[in-house]
């Protein structure tokens, strides 16, 4: 497990598969703002309502001149079962080995029920136009957060 990526530090480029086989690599995307979010599983109901709150305000994000990308540890073919399933409008990125993940702290030992595993713990990382992350949500509650990444959007682009 590493430290979590803080605000204020460049964010970790990566490449990785998304969930129509094409690569997307995180610097490539310079000269926008990025929303990374990291959810546990494709397909819960938690990873689902939020994937769908972020689906449903796409526009709003794009506004910003901003792109939004999800990762977790799915596959590829997962990822699109679950894009076609919700009629999901953004990339979702295959991070099967975790490295990304870990890379931005993301990779957690989680307590469940008294029992202890590793996982995503859900989070969010705003990337500024540079490539540095300038508002970081290590502990996502999924209701309400895609009002937060908005606010944070808004105060990005009057700075």
């Amino acid at each position: 497990m590493t430290d979590w990526i803080e605000e204020g530090d460049e964010a970790p480029d990566f490449t990785l598969r998304s969930d129509r086989g094409k690569s997307v690599t995180l610097h490539e995307l310079r000269g926008h703002p990025v929303v990374l979010y990291f959810y546990p599983r494709d397909d819960t109901s938690g990873c689902t309502r939020e994937a769908c709150a972020f689906r449903d305000r796409k526009a709003e994000i794009e506004a910003h001149g901003a792109r939004l990308l999800g990762v977790s540890p799915d596959s590829v073919e997962s990822h699109g079962a679950f894009r076609d399933k919700y009629e999901l409008n953004f990339p979702l990125l295959a991070d099967p080995g975790h490295k990304v993940a870990e890379r931005y702290g993301a990779w957690r030992e989680k307590n469940m029920y008294g029992k202890k595993t590793l996982g995503i713990q859900r989070s969010t990382f705003l990337i500024d136009g540079t490539g540095v992350v300038r508002k970081a949500w290590k502990r996502v509650h999924v209701d309400g957060h895609d009002d937060q990444v908005l606010a944070a959007l808004d105060d990005l682009a009057s700075t």
